[in-house]
């Protein structure tokens, strides 16, 4: 599943591509996805312009100059396909279209991935626009492991399972602490290391894949990897796995309880 790094990336390599190219047809495949129907999408976009594209949280958002946002989150396994490179795309739940002959699709083998046309703004941050104030303030009333905290979306947006492990390593706090026992100064040190990493993140992804529109690079996990047994500073990677999720860390991290 792409996560906030990811998504970074692609939206970047999506805005150097396709930025200001004039969208030609909106072929809608999966139309229930859709919060409104298919031919309010196409009188939407058709015709305007691309004119910049943005992440906010786990979305990509497609800005046109009329002013029209399409949101389109990937889900767990939704991607976005170049169709120059791949005519033959596979399960596309919508289709874009550039006059030139340029294009993109937003598929899914499980007809997950969502397009959301003109998308409420949210009011919960961004992960990497946390205030000092609003992350203290938010861990010091949760009684809930830090790690569940940082993925909840209607808390923080962006985190997701890989680098809410890779970010508590980085911060050698346990996943399984109680975020309001995390001490003040430990919180301030939360905070910096979550923007660090998914910054670095992000700059080394690019590196990787510098126009890429899908794909996972994973070569720069610390301990989120299957194929790690030791952290980058020596300690045995631990796995812990609930349900479908698994959470990987060490015990070179501190566990705060209550």
């Amino acid at each position: 599943m792409p996560e906030l790094p990811d998504l970074e990336v692609f939206a970047k390599n999506l805005q150097k591509r396709f930025k200001n190219k004039t969208l030609e047809t909106v072929e809608v495949t999966v139309a229930k996805k859709l919060n409104v129907s298919a031919e309010e999408l196409k009188d939407a976009l058709e015709g305007h312009q691309l004119s910049r594209v943005s992440r906010e949280g786990k979305t990509i958002q497609l800005h046109f100059g009329n002013d029209a946002v399409l949101g389109l989150h990937l889900m767990l396994h939704g991607e976005i396909k170049d169709l120059q490179e791949d005519s033959g795309v596979k399960f596309p739940i919508v289709s874009f279209h550039f006059k030139g002959g340029d294009g993109f699709a937003l598929t899914d083998f499980q007809k997950a991935a969502t397009p959301t046309l003109n998308p409420e703004d949210s009011t919960v941050p961004d992960a990497l626009s946390l205030s000092p104030s609003y992350f203290k303030d938010l861990l010091a009333k949760k009684k809930v492991q830090i790690k569940t905290l940082l993925m909840d979306q209607h808390s923080i947006r962006g985190i997701g399972n890989t680098y809410a492990d890779e970010i508590l390593w980085e911060a050698k706090i346990s996943p399984f602490s109680i975020a309001k026992a995390i001490p003040e100064a430990e919180v301030k040190e939360l905070l910096k290391t979550i923007n660090k990493v998914l910054h670095q993140e992000s700059v080394d992804i690019a590196g990787k894949l510098p126009d890429a529109l899908s794909g996972e690079v994973k070569d720069f996990l610390r301990v989120h990897r299957p194929d790690l047994k030791q952290s980058p500073t020596g300690a045995a990677i631990q796995i812990e796995k609930k349900g479908a999720r698994k959470t990987y860390y060490t015990d070179e991290q501190m566990l705060y309880t209550l």
